[in-house]
């Protein structure tokens, strides 16, 4: 029997700081992805959680755009950036002939109105923007921006998911043979309303969220895949240097809410304390090195 492994894919990832937010940028990082999910399909059942921070800041720029009628709900853009991400990385999986049935899964994932995210937004979308443009983005758009680097970015709240609601759907296609790509952008976030569940204004972090589907389907690894090849000590320093191996307690000052590496560190000691069993952090190019232990960052207890 295969080993089970959840690939965390960031956003950043598809769509490059600084590059421009277009499809065809979008397309040619994930036929790279699709072509390491491959490769990996040989050894390993793979389920896909993908990021959307660049994706559903773009969804709401052009969202504001037009001004003739009110803007549309962060969870529905979340639901959109589902839709549009799970389908471009859907047609490139399917190309391999080789490789198991695909299916792209809507999930809505559960998360506590009362989180303190809301009254402290810390999660970045959009494209990033010179720091002297803060002052008129703020105005025009209402927007909190936040550095992300030499640069300023949108911030929105983060939620820390708690459930995620459509996990028997999940497990069924799991165990019907598919490549599933779920959870998008960390899931479209939903909070408990009388007897059902309603939309709330929000972008729940795909790491986090990929820890908790990885415990909750017993995963037998985590794979958080993003733009930078390895966790790193003393990073933008010349000191700078790539951990290779770092147990939970190794990894734990890394995992500031920082928006960035934060969450990912997080997301990595979360599984692992839960499960035992290893987790790994990495560039998109190097997936099968860092499984291999040759590259990326292998984190254990």
């Amino acid at each position: 029997m295969k080993k089970r492994i959840v690939i965390a894919l960031g956003g950043n990832a598809l769509l490059q700081r600084g590059e421009i937010l277009s499809a065809e940028n979008q397309q040619r990082s994930i036929q790279l992805f699709a072509q390491m999910a491959a490769e990996l399909a040989r050894d390993y059942q793979l389920v896909i959680v993908h990021g959307n921070g660049p994706q559903v800041g773009l969804l709401a720029l052009q969202n504001a755009a037009y001004t003739e009628s009110p803007a549309w709900p962060l969870d529905i853009l979340v639901a959109e950036s589902q839709g549009m991400v799970g389908f471009a990385i859907t047609q490139e999986l399917m190309t391999f002939a080789d490789s198991s049935p695909v299916t792209t899964l809507m999930t809505r994932v559960e998360v506590d109105p009362q989180d303190e995210a809301f009254t402290d937004p810390g999660k970045y979308i959009g494209p990033v923007y010179p720091p002297e443009k803060q002052e008129e983005l703020e105005k025009c758009y209402g927007w909190q921006m936040k550095a992300d680097g030499q640069y300023i970015r949108r911030v929105v709240p983060s939620p820390t998911p708690l459930k995620i609601l459509d996990s028997d759907a999940i497990k069924t296609l799991i165990d019907a043979g598919h490549m599933v790509i779920c959870c998008g952008g960390g899931g479209i976030p939903v909070i408990k309303h009388g007897e059902g569940y309603r939309g709330t204004e929000a972008v729940i972090d795909k790491d986090l969220t990929a820890a908790v589907l990885a415990h909750a389907i017993n995963a037998d690894h985590l794979l958080i895949l993003t733009d930078a090849d390895a966790v790193y000590e003393n990073w933008g320093t010349p000191q700078a240097r790539a951990l290779r191996h770092a147990t939970t307690a190794e990894l734990t000052p890394f995992a500031a809410p920082d928006g960035a590496m934060g969450p990912k560190a997080a997301a990595v000691i979360q599984f692992v304390k839960q499960t035992g069993n290893s987790a790994f952090i990495g560039a998109l190019k190097d997936a099968p090195q860092i499984l291999a232990g040759e590259k990326g960052t292998c984190i254990t207890g």
